[in-house]
């Protein structure tokens, strides 16, 4: 067996084949038709079962498996709140990706200000967006509360959404938002990647259906409308 066969018999490198290949599957289904402004619109139906056809898939991922892609992710586990839940996301639940367990957003988030960004594993732009978030993160300290928020279309396929943060590298709080709770209840538009900065006190401040090119981009936006600086130079 030469050398080539030998890395393939590999029961590693044999999963990564399958997950690359389960990935792209996917993508090719929820991959949205249109979108010339450098966002991804919303797939109009949710992704079809036939979508996962090959290797490990969503469907048939053992608990084992979603706690070992729950592990290789290393999430940041989610807020926890400093005061009553109130505001627009008061009362509005919400798996959380670091754990698993249903967390009330209103409650977690509660007494600081917060910056969501609505993504999706099918944009392409979120890809390129989702480490200027996951830095905001690291740098904002106590100052305010980062989420970054799977959108409905896809929420319910944990395993990807897991391997997929573990693809790109970023570690910031992950909900995921099933049935479309969150957006509703921010009002934000089916357009991804999209911004939504909310007030300490619960109130919508700014939704921006917007790619953050740069980090200084970012920070701008949050210190405009939050009154939040975490400085954002290079």
């Amino acid at each position: 067996m030469d050398t080539a066969k030998k890395a393939f018999a590999q029961p590693g490198m044999r999963a990564m084949i399958a997950f690359v290949v389960v990935v792209i599957a996917l993508v090719a289904a929820l991959w949205p038709r249109g979108g010339d402004d450098g966002h991804d619109a919303a797939p109009t139906a949710p992704p079809a079962a036939s979508a996962d056809t090959s290797g490990v898939t969503d469907a048939d991922a053992s608990p084992d498996e979603i706690a070992q892609a729950r592990a290789a992710a290393a999430l940041t586990p989610c807020p926890i709140g400093s005061g009553p839940a109130e505001g627009v996301l008061a009362g509005v639940s919400a798996p959380c990706m670091a754990d698993g367990a249903t967390i009330d957003l209103g409650a977690v988030t509660a007494g600081r200000p917060l910056v969501i960004n609505m993504w999706a594993v099918w944009c392409l732009p979120c890809r390129r967006e989702l480490p200027e978030f996951d830095r905001l993160a690291r740098e904002a300290g106590d100052r305010l509360n980062v989420l970054a928020v799977h959108a409905k279309e896809g929420a319910e396929k944990e395993f990807f959404v897991l391997k997929y943060m573990q693809e790109v590298g970023a570690h910031l709080p992950v909900v995921t938002d099933p049935r479309g709770d969150i957006a509703k209840a921010v009002n934000a538009p089916r357009i991804f990647p999209s911004t939504v900065m909310i007030r300490a006190d619960g109130t919508v401040a700014a939704v921006l259906p917007r790619v953050f090119d740069t980090y200084e981009e970012l920070t701008a936006a949050v210190r405009e409308n939050l009154g939040v600086d975490v400085g954002g130079t290079a």
